[in-house]
């Protein structure tokens, strides 16, 4: 009877991975592994069906993403509780009504099947049929121009409305004296969305009708008064100028011959493309190298700001629903530059305009409009009480800056887990420009 090694070695010979090799050829040792083909398509199989589970998976977390579509930000539940127990019965009332939210979102569209919820819009005009003299865009504007207007700018806008056209843009007006039909002259103006609310400014029409999820497909959003001067300004060469310097957040610089100058950050400097600091050390604002914060670096102003799709995503919820002269929101501006923003953010000052100072939301001031009228019809007004358009606004504008002024530091104070990137930024500046202690020599 064979031996059960004799047995295994003969079985073993002649099979699928094995090959018995010459015991009398040199080197032979008698056993040797075949080389096999079927073991390379093999690998190719699994290769490809690991390919297969994985896209399989990337499509169904793409697919769980769309059931909560609206929600702003996405924060862990994990990252909520830790978060809650520091907040204060107001802020936990927000949290409870945002959640809600969220959650009625979710129910709300559970009946639906994932694959059919869209998460985004845009503000391209559609054609009500194929061959319709408006045209669908939405593959060409990749950019959007937001105005607020009045009809007594007509002229000027008209000259801004064209050479953002004329990039492609994507036009959106909001009219603050309702006065809609006033525009129907002009060609462009069917291919533009016109919005009007009485008397409401551009951060209330931004809050309202500019949400991320409207905007999402554009890559820059211009948000501007309607009193600017744009005869030296191309938004194409703006554009290639804030994405080759890497803004986030920008503006074009104002000519100081003819512009109404609130902050000399925004000055156009002569010499430079881009400025994103403001060098002064008289007056009252010391603005240094070791400067980080607004007004002298990391800042723009409201009448003229430009933001990347991201910025914006920001800055949109950091806007106050019922603040809406949007004082105070520039100084934290800032915070929404994605990164450091002495480098973020800036003043692009070889597109440069005019700032022309126009105060027509809410009517001209009661002390200009009466240095036309005589002084018989002054002393008849006199007793009667006048309200001063302007002076109310103003009046306005500086309770509201008080009041975000002071949400924000509630805000800081009761967010134990925020930490103020400033902060960082200014102990890092400090440290990079301490000046050495002088060394004294030991006298011999």
């Amino acid at each position: 009877m064979k031996s059960f090694k004799a047995w295994r070695s003969k079985s073993t010979c002649g099979s699928i991975l094995w090959d018995c090799g010459d015991g009398k050829a040199p080197g032979s040792k008698g056993l040797r592994i075949k080389t096999i083909p079927s073991l390379g398509i093999l690998t190719v199989l699994m290769l490809l069906l690991i390919a297969m589970t994985m896209k399989e998976q990337y499509e169904q977390t793409r697919a769980e993403g769309r059931w909560q579509p609206f929600d702003s930000v996405k924060t862990s539940n994990l990252n909520a509780s830790n978060h809650r127990k520091y907040l204060s019965e107001k802020l936990q009332g927000e949290w409870r009504i945002t959640g809600q939210l969220n959650t009625d979102n979710e129910k709300g569209i559970k009946s639906l099947p994932r694959g059919i919820v869209q998460e985004t819009s845009d503000l391209e005009l559609k054609p009500l049929w194929r061959n319709s003299r408006i045209k669908d865009t939405s593959k060409q504007h990749r950019n959007l121009m937001a105005m607020t207007i009045g009809i007594k700018q007509k002229d000027n806008v008209n000259r801004i409305v064209q050479k953002f056209l004329s990039e492609n843009f994507t036009i959106i007006l909001f009219h603050y004296d309702g006065n809609l039909d006033g525009w129907n002259d002009l060609e462009w103006s069917r291919k533009t969305i016109h919005i009007g609310a009485q008397n409401q400014t551009k951060w209330w029409f931004a809050k309202r009708f500019l949400h991320p999820a409207i905007v999402s497909m554009y890559d820059y959003i211009f948000i501007w008064d309607e009193d600017l001067g744009v005869e030296n300004f191309h938004p194409g060469r703006y554009l290639r100028i804030m994405k080759a310097e890497g803004l986030e957040i920008s503006q074009p610089a104002l000519d100081p011959n003819s512009s109404e100058i609130h902050h000399r950050i925004t000055i156009r400097n002569k010499t430079r493309r881009v400025h994103r600091r403001l060098y002064n050390l008289r007056g009252s604002t010391n603005c240094s190298a070791t400067s980080i914060g607004p007004p002298c670096t990391g800042w723009v102003e409201g009448m003229a700001p430009v933001f990347t799709r991201k910025a914006w995503q920001c800055a949109w919820h950091l806007i106050q629903n019922d603040l809406i002269h949007g004082w105070g929101m520039d100084m934290r501006l800032g915070y929404c530059a994605q990164g450091d923003h002495t480098k973020n953010v800036g003043v692009i000052d070889s597109e440069y305009i005019v700032h022309q100072g126009l105060q027509s939301l809410g009517g001209p001031s009661a002390n200009k409009s009466s240095a036309a009228v005589s002084p018989a019809q002054r002393s008849v007004t006199k007793g009667t009480s006048e309200v001063d358009p302007r002076s109310e606004i103003r009046r306005q504008s500086v309770a509201e800056l008080t009041i975000f002024r002071r949400r924000w530091q509630r805000a800081v104070e009761e967010d134990k887990n925020w930490v103020d990137p400033f902060e960082d930024l200014r102990k890092k500046r400090s440290h990079l420009h301490k000046k050495p202690m002088p060394q004294h020599r030991r006298p011999k």
